[in-house]
């Protein structure tokens, strides 16, 4: 069953005109356990892939998908503290790569202090970006470049909702 927080319509990233349509927004379709992990989904509006994780992670993906707070603070909510103790907030995550397999991310955080507003880019695992984005209610985008080179699981992610409901 798809969570009620992964049924919203796709971001508009219409704001985001100096990215050229060069990503995407992408939404959690789902996150089901596997023999060595999970297979987190992710859907764009022509596509749906999967990206594999850990199982910690798949977890606190999960959690953070059904809103739910872990008993005592995880590395995502001590991420989430740092950046709010220095004025920074996540912007958006962009998933900008794949290389056989294995996905990479840039963690788009802003802040604004007395020199002005500056825009940081991090290299992120992909897995710890969605957390973040998720905790923070903030958009995930994928580069189409990753979109065009991924296989479409969009209808078996369909056969596994069908088995499981």
């Amino acid at each position: 069953m798809i969570p009620e927080a992964c049924q919203q319509t796709f971001p508009d990233y219409n704001n985001y005109h100096s990215m050229d349509n060069q990503v995407v927004p992408v939404l959690i379709k789902g996150v089901m356990p596997t023999s060595s992990g999970c297979a987190v989904f992710l859907a764009s509006g022509e596509k749906t892939f999967v990206i594999y994780v850990d199982q910690g992670i798949g977890e606190a993906i999960q959690r953070a998908v059904d809103g739910e707070q872990a008993e005592r603070p995880l590395t995502h909510d001590l991420m989430l503290t740092l950046l709010d103790g220095l004025g920074a907030e996540v912007e958006r995550v962009v998933i900008n790569d794949v290389d056989e397999g294995t996905f990479f991310a840039r963690l788009i955080v802003s802040m604004e202090n007395e020199l002005g507003h500056k825009i940081i880019e991090i290299d992120a695992r992909p897995s710890d970006s969605m957390v973040l984005a998720l905790a923070t209610g903030k958009p995930i985008y994928t580069a189409r470049s990753v979109i065009e080179s991924v296989d479409d699981m969009t209808e078996i992610l369909a056969r596994i909702l069908e088995q499981g409901s």
